[in-house]
């Protein structure tokens, strides 16, 4: 009798340790592919959505200058209310997302983001529409800094490089807004209209992707500080300031290439806009394999190429200002940012100092000031002297990015 009680007791033992073996092999699973995939779909929509209320916006610039009766001056002063915006918001988006979680302001972001589309639709006066695009800075940024930690949290999961796909959307988003902007225009519907549709748009795809979105952030350690600046990372500033760099030529692109073309490459009639075609649709391309890129080379080969092209567009269109080499030059300029940012995101991101939503309001602060300080710079040069004169210091400020890059390895 007693055998068989202690042969019954041994076994008992053996089924209880094998049951905590299971749980313990089921706890630390990997999470299943299938639900890796639902994350990652749902947290692309809303990169998709962010994007395309950005370009339905700029889209309407035109008609909106038009029935406020805005001239061009008055057009630059109401326009600067968006990165105005955009910095205030800066600190409060990191600890907003910080102490909410990424989720919840996302959701709410998406909400406020086409919402106040619609209110810049519906501006009448120059003042309305300043204040609008104020709070349109605000709610960009909210959702810049809520839906790339989420990109972060994302990419942990699959513990490889997908970011820049997720930005590629965001440009995807861009090219698909203007379309549909131009179409608008063409069937003679209000901006009001336009935007009315495009946040009934933003509504679905919040109501149905939502549910599906990360419920958590990456936990915060005791060694990770809270503050944005007050405990700024050395690896983090680093990050910042190379995509400063990258945010200088993108800005570049944006404000200046079409001008670029028009006063000093002088193509024929409908050619003007091809420089920034070309930059916009190879940083688009180069966003969606960029990641297999980084995942080969690794980031610091990445960077250091990708300040390399910048470089080298540039001078291109400087030194062979003719249709096709300027052309040739953008495209290479285009592929050279389009890996930048969307890496500086997702290394923040991994920041051992720092929570990812603090680590990436840094970064896009000081990158965001390149974006801002770059095209007054280049105008003012332009002024004293020429535009090559210009776009040659911003090929040496896109060269900066490789030389910074290999400091990341130091400060890792």
């Amino acid at each position: 009798h007693e055998r068989l009680v202690g042969s019954e007791m041994c076994i008992r033992d053996r089924n209880r340790d094998s049951v905590c073996a299971i749980r313990k092999f089921i706890m630390n699973m990997p999470l299943p592919k299938t639900t890796q995939g639902v994350y990652r779909l749902s947290v692309s929509t809303f990169y998709f959505l962010q994007g395309l209320v950005f370009a339905s916006w700029a889209s309407r610039i035109p008609d909106i200058k038009s029935a406020l009766g805005l001239n061009d001056a008055d057009l630059g002063s109401v326009l600067f209310a968006v990165p105005v915006g955009q910095m205030s918001a800066m600190a409060l988006s990191g600890y907003l997302v910080g102490r909410c979680g990424s989720r919840k302001i996302l959701m709410a972001a998406s909400v406020f983001y086409p919402a106040v589309l619609v209110c810049l639709g519906m501006a009448g006066s120059f003042w309305e529409l300043a204040a609008g695009l104020f709070f349109f800075g605000v709610a960009a940024n909210l959702t810049n800094i809520s839906v790339n930690t989420q990109g972060v949290g994302v990419e942990r999961l699959y513990q490889c490089s997908i970011m820049a796909r997720f930005h590629g959307l965001w440009s995807l988003a861009g090219f698909f807004g203007a379309l549909l902007g131009a179409a608008m225009v063409d069937w003679h519907i209000s901006a009001e209209t336009h935007f009315i549709a495009i946040f009934l748009i933003c509504m679905i795809i919040l109501a149905v992707f939502s549910p599906s979105l990360l419920p958590r952030d990456a936990r915060r350690s005791s060694s990770q500080g809270g503050g944005m600046f007050r405990s700024m990372d050395a690896y983090v500033l680093v990050i910042g300031l190379i995509a400063f760099g990258s945010m200088v030529s993108e800005g570049t692109m944006f404000d200046w290439s079409g001008v670029y073309f028009e006063s000093v490459v002088k193509p024929g009639p409908g050619l003007v806009q091809m420089g920034y075609v070309a930059s916009m649709s190879t940083m688009a391309l180069g966003r969606f394999t960029a990641d297999r890129l980084v995942m080969r080379f690794g980031p610091v080969r990445v960077l250091r190429a990708s300040g390399i092209l910048i470089a080298s567009g540039l001078l291109v269109s400087v030194l062979f200002p003719m249709l096709w080499s300027a052309t040739l030059g953008f495209l290479l300029v285009g592929f050279g940012t389009s890996s930048i940012v969307p890496l500086c995101y997702s290394m923040a991101g991994k920041s051992r100092k720092m929570i990812p939503s603090m680590a990436l309001a840094s970064v896009s602060t000081i990158g965001f000031l390149g974006f801002l300080m770059g095209p007054p710079v280049i105008g003012h040069i332009a002024h004293a002297s020429s535009l090559r004169w210009s776009f040659s210091l911003i090929a040496l400020v896109g060269l900066g990015t490789a030389f910074i890059a290999p400091f990341l390895k130091k400060y890792r």
